[in-house]
């Protein structure tokens, strides 16, 4: 395996970088799922060998079993040092010593602890009939404590034990006057934040590239949106941040119109990490009265590190969603909603919730999100040490290599800040394309990245990032360099900047609710042009939408789509997945 130079920790931080304003060097930092939800012994039923080891069952004199994990087995090679057993030493520095309790993850290690004769859902009955196919995956352990509402579990929209105290737990981490636990993703959270400030009519602010969860709670709640179209740079394709002045134009002119918006809603940090001023814009909300919701998927860890940019909370914000599985460490499609302050009323986030999620959450997912947050609370600063400084090492690196370009906030003049975990790195000076570097990067060197675009890759760095795949990482981008300048790799992008510009055109017909209620007909992608979209298509990841139903159907946002799947992108939310047809409504 090839490798690239790469500095040795240092023993104090270095200045800052030029670009980030940000202190580098680097190290290895290794964590798994939280220490607190990594063994949960319960009663042993099945014997099976788990992902990390063999289950071991030892019989103590009353009889009962207690079932634990053993050691993980070496599962990569002597060289790497990307492990993640248990036992290793870097891991050990991480595994947080808890002073403050973790009530849901000991309420659920209880319940499973016990040798109860169950007449109860879910069908496996505690992993008694678990499929044979999945316990070889992943062991018996996740049947086990995939339990339901058990009264000493509580009720996930009527807390009053041990899922109340985690989410107070929480809430008092992130600084929130209330945070509620999410199983739905961020997704949820958005609708309900939605929902929860506005009515069918009232008009919500919100950037024309707002993730797809927005225009869906668009259609829940029945809102109006006016749009703001994002800075957008050609060079990148991609988009930026919000900037105070767009969202003041926006609220001034529909105070013209004599219409007052029920709420802002924005996205901070973007996919890409890129920052928006949230303390200038949530000051200037709440100078006309009106609350500012953030979509917080990609921040979750932000404001715990102070080389980190601070919290949409911490700058204001009134309600922000987060995706505690992104940077952090729950288990996927859990997530927290955050409230701050009283503009928003409460119950009817709650309310709301109740809606939207499932009334048979997985205490998994819930536990993860405790979990999580213990592993934060006796953590706080020096947990992310060792990623941040890694990261910023990396990207100085990378900078450094011919025709290869990473991604900073002077980018962008909407931007003020960028997530320094986030690099997203460009490669059209080599005459590639996001997706054909991505295809070298992967089957040449096994790189698995985070979101692939016309002109660059996104890899997301985090607390379980390695040197070894770092190494790795720098290594194939200075070997792609290389073969690209030698001739032994063409790729087919011909101009450095992207001509075609997602959101040039918009003009909207119908309320997104309308268009979805509104009869509709399939038409020819040919006839399309002009006709009022029935269905919400976009490029996935990221899942911005292209077209929303509403919006007039532009011949520029058509060829954004069809460039982008031609590229290799997949396409979201169209119903013929070839984009040989739209559907679109009846007039």
């Amino acid at each position: 395996m090839s490798t690239a130079s790469f500095s040795s920790p240092p023993t104090s931080h270095s200045p800052l970088h030029p670009k980030l304003l940000f202190k580098l060097p680097c190290s290895s930092i290794i964590s798994s799922i939280p220490s607190s939800f990594n063994y949960l012994p319960a009663t042993p039923v099945l014997s099976s060998t788990n992902f990390r080891g063999r289950l071991h069952v030892n019989v103590d004199n009353s009889g009962r079993s207690h079932i634990g994990i053993a050691e993980s087995a070496n599962m990569f090679k002597e060289e790497a040092h990307c492990s993640t057993r248990d036992d290793d030493p870097i891991r050990e520095r991480l595994v947080p010593q808890p002073c403050r309790p973790v009530p849901l993850v000991s309420a659920l290690r209880s319940s499973a602890r016990q040798d109860a004769a169950s007449f109860h859902f879910p069908g496996h009955n505690r992993g008694r009939a678990a499929p044979s196919s999945l316990t070889d995956l992943i062991g018996i352990g996740p049947f086990l404590h995939d339990l339901p509402e058990l009264p000493e579990l509580d009720n996930l929209f009527s807390p009053s034990g041990p899922i109340l105290e985690a989410q107070r737990e929480a809430s008092e981490l992130f600084g929130s006057s209330e945070t509620w636990f999410l199983v739905g993703g961020t997704t949820c959270g958005v609708q309900a934040a939605v929902m929860s400030t506005c009515s069918p009519g009232d008009v919500i602010v919100l950037p024309r590239n707002s993730h797809i969860s927005a225009i869906s709670a668009m259609v829940l709640s029945g809102a109006i949106p006016k749009y703001i179209i994002p800075e957008y740079s050609s060079q990148w394709d991609i988009t930026g941040g919000i900037s105070v002045q767009q969202v003041k134009k926006a609220l001034d002119e529909l105070a013209w119109e004599g219409r007052k918006a029920s709420a802002v809603f924005l996205t901070s940090p973007t996919y890409h990490g890129l920052c928006s001023n949230i303390d200038q814009i949530s000051k200037l909300c709440h100078s006309v009265g009106v609350p500012l919701i953030v979509d917080e998927a990609h921040g979750a860890h932000l404001g715990l590190h102070h080389e980190l940019p601070p919290s949409a909370l911490n700058q204001g914000a009134d309600v922000s969603i987060q995706s505690t599985h992104k940077v952090l460490c729950s288990l996927t499609q859990s997530s927290m909603l955050h409230m701050s302050g009283n503009i928003v009323d409460r119950d009817r986030i709650s309310r709301s919730l109740q809606i939207l999620q499932s009334t048979s959450p997985s205490y998994l997912l819930l536990a993860s999100l405790d979990a999580a947050r213990a592993q934060l609370s006796e953590n706080r600063e020096s947990l992310f040490n060792k990623a941040i400084d890694l990261s910023l090492n990396t990207r100085m690196q990378i900078e450094e290599i011919h025709s290869i370009t990473v991604l900073c906030p002077s980018n962008f003049c909407s931007c003020c800040s960028i997530d320094p975990l986030r690099l997203t790195v460009g490669f059209w000076q080599l005459g590639l394309s996001g997706y054909e570097a991505d295809d070298v990067l992967y089957e040449d060197h096994e790189i698995v990245c985070e979101l692939v675009e016309n002109q660059s890759i996104t890899f997301a760095m985090n607390l379980g990032t390695c040197e070894e795949h770092v190494r790795r990482l720098i290594s194939a981008i200075k070997q792609l360099s290389l073969r690209s300048s030698t001739g032994k790799i063409k790729g087919k992008l011909r101009n450095g900047c992207h001509q075609l510009k997602p959101f040039v055109e918009i003009n909207r017909r119908m309320s997104p609710r309308e268009a979805f209620f509104a009869r509709k007909k399939r038409v020819n992608i040919e006839e399309c042009i002009g006709r009022i979209s029935g269905e919400l298509i976009c490029p996935y990841p990221p899942g911005i939408p292209v077209v929303i139903p509403g919006e007039v159907i532009t011949n520029s946002g058509l060829e954004y789509l069809l460039e982008a799947k031609r590229n290799g992108a997949a396409i979201s939310g169209a119903s013929d997945s070839g984009l040989s047809s739209i559907v679109v409504c009846c007039e």
